[in-house]
């Protein structure tokens, strides 16, 4: 089954809170960008702006940050993703020490040869299929043989899609592997969030 999470850009706790409110009805899981305005050209609330989150909620945190150490323990029950642009193994070995659940985000014009030093470190990956920073920006097929190959290497894992991801893209991403999509501005745009989640779902089958 394929899982539909919004994915939430905030610069404010109450954007953030608005927004989790809003899906909170219709998911289980909610992405919450964290943005340094280092490794991406944005910057979004900072970690100890972070209220404490809803409990009926699952969440996970995209760190595009620089240096993401000092923070993810502040959030010990969620995933946490952190982009292998800022990895090497020994990094990696403390980062994974800070958290329960892990795992590793990819950027599109990173090659796939990043991810080998980490495939058997977690099962939890995400394919940005936008170059990361901002919403409403346009899917980029060219991540789908990253999907594919990560899919045929972790045939069990989780392998997320954010970026662009709406009705007309959705079936591509689920196509090439994806077994769960990041969602933003199609769900967070439509004035009815139950008929954007599920117009996603139909589109892909679900």
């Amino acid at each position: 089954m394929v899982e539909i999470i919004p994915a939430i850009l905030s610069k404010s706790v109450e954007d953030l809170n608005e927004k989790i409110e809003k899906v909170r009805p219709y998911v289980s899981m909610v992405h919450i960008d964290m943005m340094d305005n280092k490794f991406v050209p944005n910057k979004t609330l900072e970690a100890d702006e972070i209220p404490s989150l809803v409990e009926t909620l699952d969440y996970e945190f995209h760190w595009m940050y620089e240096e993401p150490e000092p923070y993810l323990g502040r959030f010990p029950d969620s995933l946490h993703l952190v982009n292998v642009e800022v990895l090497n193994p020994d990094r990696w070995q403390k980062m994974k020490a800070l958290v329960r659940r892990i795992g590793i985000a990819i950027n599109p014009p990173t090659p796939f040869s990043a991810l080998e030093p980490y495939l058997d470190e977690t099962d939890e990956f995400l394919v940005m299929s936008v170059n990361p920073g901002f919403s409403k920006q346009k899917y980029i097929p060219g991540v789908e043989e990253k999907i594919k190959e990560l899919r045929k290497i972790k045939p069990d894992a989780n392998i997320e899609v954010d970026g662009g991801i709406g009705v007309d893209t959705a079936p591509r991403a689920v196509a090439a592997g994806a077994n769960k999509l990041g969602a933003a501005s199609a769900i967070f745009s439509h004035d009815n969030i139950k008929e954007a989640i599920d117009n996603i779902l139909l589109s892909i089958g679900g």
